[in-house]
């Protein structure tokens, strides 16, 4: 397939050998992030026309490059498909031409209902997927079409889609109807509020630390003076959680695929374009460490005993991660966190270690 007819290259800006937009690229490479910006919002109420990404760009071109060695590629912006599906598919190709080269695709823009296109193109080459989502809706909606309401039901029901472990965080209860909460719980899925993820990004970090799909509603970022998302919230994750939270993002072991949905494309604020251009960049400085950390590691192991029986934490003395259980291959211990190894010792142990 021939992406010229359906993705518009972006323009070129002049920066300075320090900056990230020197080394950025236009073609997909081996190992690289790939940058897709998407202008449809049918699924969340908006608008299918091309829209202008240059603000975003020009904020994200003229940040620090660091020491990142990655490859960066700029692919361009996404022209709409005549209906949902047909944006949906296209999408869909793209990824899997970035998956074959084991690159890292980021979509940027459009409506939340684009994570069902993540998920299906990674499912193709990748089976029980981990899925971390960032919103602060749930919701489980049943109808044939494809929008913001009915694409996680869609992805739970699909029988070909292969699921290991959901986690949905930054939810807002009052924002929520109780029946899609409630099944979430009954399928002992992880649900944190947006009160436990704001400060800090400790507790919440195992929910990222091997997510092979990561996506974001900025519907779960609070807006300041001009709408931030397409569904704009007084309450939500602040400036710099979210950027943190993007970091984690990019630490993650396994990543394959991340998407930030439902941003206001219709924006003129430069500190819109500033933070979304940021949370990229936080974003890629995460992969960056990721891919920098040594392939042997070592741990140390504290067991705890609690009414008579006992567990066993790890910690990796590179990272200072920790996990749960003493498998001696780390990829059968639960990511934790250190205050879950904390609270154990107090004799009080994660209930969400124990339900495997």
């Amino acid at each position: 397939m021939n992406f010229e007819d359906f993705i518009l290259s972006p323009r070129n800006f002049k920066t300075e050998s320090w900056q990230i937009g020197s080394r950025i690229t236009r073609q997909i490479k081996e190992d690289s992030i790939v940058l897709l910006f998407v202008s449809d919002c049918r699924g969340a109420g908006g608008e299918a026309e091309i829209q202008d990404f240059t603000g975003i760009r020009k904020e994200f071109y003229k940040l620090s490059q660091l020491d990142f060695e990655v490859p960066v590629v700029d692919l361009g912006d996404l022209i709409s498909g005549k209906s949902v599906q047909d944006s949906h598919y296209i999408i869909q190709e793209v990824l899997s031409a970035c998956h074959q080269q084991r690159a890292i695709p980021v979509v940027i823009g459009g409506s939340n209902d684009f994570s069902y296109s993540l998920f299906s193109a990674l499912n193709i080459y990748r089976k029980n997927i981990n899925y971390t989502q960032i919103s602060n809706i749930i919701s489980f909606r049943q109808d044939e079409a494809m929008d913001e309401y009915t694409f996680l039901g869609k992805i739970f029901s699909t029988k070909d889609f292969s699921i290991r472990n959901y986690h949905h965080l930054a939810y807002q209860k009052h924002l929520n109807e109780a029946d899609s909460v409630r099944l979430i719980k009954e399928v002992e899925f992880d649900i944190i509020r947006l009160a436990e993820m704001m400060n800090s990004t400790e507790k919440t970090e195992p929910f990222f630390r091997r997510a092979d799909l990561v996506t974001v509603n900025c519907d779960a970022v609070e807006s300041f003076g001009e709408p931030f998302s397409l569904h704009p919230q007084v309450n939500g994750l602040n400036r710099r959680e979210i950027c943190a939270y993007m970091k984690e993002i990019g630490l993650s072991e396994n990543l394959q695929s991340v998407g930030i949905f439902n941003y206001n494309i219709y924006s003129d604020s430069i500190l819109n374009q500033q933070l979304a251009a940021q949370m990229l960049w936080y974003l890629i400085e995460g992969i960056n460490i990721q891919r920098s950390h040594p392939k042997e590691r070592q741990y140390e192991i504290f067991y705890v005993l609690i009414n008579d029986r006992q567990y066993a934490f790890k910690r990796d003395t590179f990272s200072n991660l920790w996990y749960f259980g003493d498998d001696d291959d780390i990829r059968n211990c639960i990511p934790c966190s250190r205050r879950d190894f904390d609270e154990a010792k107090k004799g009080w142990l994660n209930s969400r270690l124990t339900k495997a």
